[in-house]
């Protein structure tokens, strides 16, 4: 026994016991099925999915599609397009000159007859416009029409062999925080995939024309110069925008992108494909929304609505009687007109400023009536006017937002 003891004192007599304690422990773990002695290797290895984009909330659909997912189906229906456009500029001798520059833009396949949506900024001016589609060849594209209006152009191309139209989304059910991918061509980088959210709904931004156009969605998926005409798609890989404009000082993106929503698309469109034109009704006012502290300024008998600052002449509110405003006043570092009618009401729903008014009249048709209540000399009556032809250009005024 004291020979044992010497020998389990050594180094080498210590190695041998603790070999043995392990040996013991790894026969009774096997013995009780807690190490596997297979040989299959697939056993001892895993294997991670992607994940999948969160569901939008409008969705019903149990299945949520990854990026690839939706970039391996979409991607090739999203065309690069390349517009040659030719600009008379005066010279030095008082002759014009053409210049010749090139725009290259993004936009996609909506259906197997060839049409592709774009923005209208994209060809604007163009004298010939090329398309490539997937990995095909470059081909020269019709342009169907455009409307200045919303920043949407429809063209037509002959060849859509292996290319699948992209399915469109219904972006009334947009709802902030749902997840979207924007693919587009970016500084000329084509099929680029970007990701992000809905950040906000019902933006207005500013037409080509000088026009409004209501009911944008905002995003932070990284929109660039060459992104313009691309689809931006929801969850469920459908179409629920165009994108269209940034928010930058730089040019470049910060998070905060604009895309026009699909269903106002898809109304322009079936006009587009009839004849080639938008009709779009017209009120012919410029104005300023109310706010509490204008409202106590200039004590008015409400606390929102729209001050008419300038009745266009010759126009729908003009020929109605409307009035506009006859001075200015400055309120808080803001000029402000006084004078003229305030309108509280569109229709006979309440609004809470300029906004409310463009959304309405956006919803009517040239010809159509829509009634106005406003306050004028302290007493409230209803003005009918009916709706006019939008003009091609926003009219004399420096305000924009005109309805």
């Amino acid at each position: 026994m004291q020979s044992v003891k010497r020998f389990l004192g050594t180094s080498f007599g210590s190695a041998i016991a603790g070999g043995l304690v392990v040996l013991i422990c790894g026969l009774i773990l096997i013995q009780a099925g807690v190490v596997d002695t297979s040989d299959d290797s697939s056993s001892s290895s895993a294997v991670v999915a992607p994940a999948a984009l969160a569901q939008p909330a409008s969705s019903s659909s149990s299945k949520g599609l990854t990026v690839h997912d939706i970039y391996q189906r979409d991607a090739q229906g999203v065309a690069f397009i390349s517009s040659q456009i030719v600009q008379n500029t005066p010279s030095v001798f008082g002759m014009p000159q053409q210049q010749q520059s090139t725009a290259t833009g993004s936009g996609f396949l909506v259906d197997d007859q060839g049409h592709i949506l774009t923005n209208a900024h994209v060809v604007e001016g163009a004298k010939r416009v090329d398309v490539q589609l997937g990995d095909g060849a470059t081909q020269q594209a019709q342009i169907v029409g455009t409307d200045p209006s919303t920043d949407i152009a429809l063209l037509k191309v002959d060849n859509t062999e292996g290319v699948n139209p992209l399915p469109l989304g219904d972006s009334s059910k947009v709802e902030v925080g749902d997840p979207v991918v924007a693919i587009g061509n970016p500084f000329g980088l084509d099929r680029t995939v970007t990701t992000g959210i809905v950040s906000a709904l019902q933006r207005q931004i500013q037409a080509p024309n000088g026009f409004s156009i209501s009911d944008v969605i905002q995003t932070d998926a990284a929109i660039n110069p060459g992104n313009s005409g691309g689809p931006l798609i929801d969850g469920a890989g459908q179409v629920i925008g165009i994108n269209s404009q940034i928010e930058s000082q730089s040019g470049g993106n910060v998070g905060i992108g604009f895309a026009v929503p699909i269903k106002t698309a898809a109304d322009v469109v079936s006009q587009l494909e009839n004849g080639g034109e938008v009709q779009r009704a017209y009120l012919g006012i410029s104005g300023g929304d109310i706010t509490p502290s204008i409202a106590q300024a200039l004590n008015l008998p409400v606390q929102q609505g729209v001050l008419v600052e300038q009745v266009l002449g010759g126009g729908p509110a003009d020929d109605a009687g409307l009035k506009g405003a006859t001075g200015q006043a400055t309120i808080g570092g803001q000029t402000v007109p006084i004078g003229g009618d305030i309108i509280t009401k569109v229709d006979g729903k309440q609004i809470s400023g300029m906004d409310d008014v463009i959304s309405a009249v956006n919803e009517h048709k040239p010809g159509d009536d829509i009634t106005l209540t406003v306050w004028r000399d302290g007493q409230q009556r209803d003005v009918t006017v009916k709706l006019g032809d939008r003009p091609a250009h926003v009219q004399d005024s420096s305000s924009s937002t005109q309805p």
